[in-house]
């Protein structure tokens, strides 16, 4: 990933959170029919330190638990919020005019080698964490234990877990870090006032940046 050091993130507690808020990763893996691609919702455990661990699992059917390279690393690829940047939205514009479109968006790329878990007791208490953690914030959440054992030993069988120790955690904030500040508070207001989960996400992110010189 082409990172300038203006949008390079390392925190790992703002990385961690980019991928709880936004769990499903694009898992990428080389196969020997070239580069494949599954879309898999992941939970992140910070072991081990300093980059943790991601977990998550797929259709027994789906050959990528046995056709990806043992030799190279995976990768997934979590994509958090982005926005269309108007050059309206700067206040250079009316100083000058040199300005032109652009996206922002904040990104995590995670990378490490891809182990199988075929293992019940490991699928039983992953598919349990998951779902708590997915359940939480419904009134009545539904639980594993709630479907019949048999339906779930069924259900175990036909899928694989995967883990991942993350060997390297990369992260892009896009965020008008290579504006003014005045261009950057001209962005966070604008998309401010535009309707939509992503944009207000993206105000506060670049509304961020424009605070740090404060």
């Amino acid at each position: 990933m082409y990172l300038p050091a203006h949008f390079q993130e390392d925190r790992i507690d703002v990385l961690y959170q980019l991928i709880r808020n936004h769990p499903l990763g694009m898992l990428v893996t080389l196969t020997a029919g070239g580069l494949e691609a599954n879309h898999i919702p992941f939970l992140i455990d910070p072991d081990p330190a300093p980059f943790g661990t991601l977990r998550g699992h797929v259709a027994r059917a789906n050959p990528v638990w046995k056709e990806f390279s043992q030799d190279v690393e995976a990768m997934v690829v979590f994509q958090g919020p982005d926005a269309y940047i108007s050059p309206s939205l700067y206040a250079s514009k009316k100083e000058h005019g040199k300005v032109v479109p652009t996206w922002n968006y904040a990104v995590v790329h995670a990378y490490g080698p891809l182990k199988v878990q075929d293992d019940v007791q490991w699928l039983r208490a992953f598919l349990e964490r998951l779902t708590e953690r997915h359940e939480a914030p419904r009134a009545t959440p539904w639980k594993v234990s709630d479907a019949p054992a048999d339906f779930l030993q069924t259900t175990m069988r036909a899928i694989v877990g995967i883990e991942i120790p993350v060997s390297r955690l990369m992260g892009k904030w896009k965020v008008s870090q290579n504006r003014s500040k005045a261009d950057r508070e001209g962005v966070a207001a604008g998309l401010g006032e535009m309707p939509g989960e992503a944009a207000q996400a993206m105000a506060k992110l670049v509304g961020g940046a424009a605070e740090k010189e404060k």
